[in-house]
């Protein structure tokens, strides 16, 4: 069954919500919803707002916050990877050219 599109009813911090799972993705949809309505109650109950705005938006820059970080250790990552693989065909390109006759 496709189910890009379909609707699917949430509640996040006490609020109930009919969101579109845009990439059919139901599960990963209701998880994410999961996780803002984890990270809104988190801060609900470290802060004195009971403002539902407030915390939607501290918990995005929460969420901006580790998605950057794990997006700078992934291009970390990635550029270190990028300087072995070099370092590699390197080494190859040596080893063959000691080898040609």
């Amino acid at each position: 069954m496709d189910n890009i599109g379909q609707i699917v009813s949430v509640r996040i911090h006490n609020q109930s919500y009919n969101i579109r799972a845009g990439d059919g993705n139901v599960a990963r949809t209701m998880r994410l919803a999961e996780l803002v309505d984890t990270r809104m109650n988190a801060i609900a109950d470290e802060s004195s707002t009971a403002d539902s705005l407030k915390l939607a938006i501290l918990a995005a820059l929460h969420l901006a916050d580790e998605l950057d970080r794990l997006q700078q250790r992934l291009d970390e990552s990635l550029n270190q990877l990028g300087r072995k693989r070099d370092d590699c065909i390197e080494a190859l390109d040596k080893a063959l050219e000691v080898k040609k006759p």
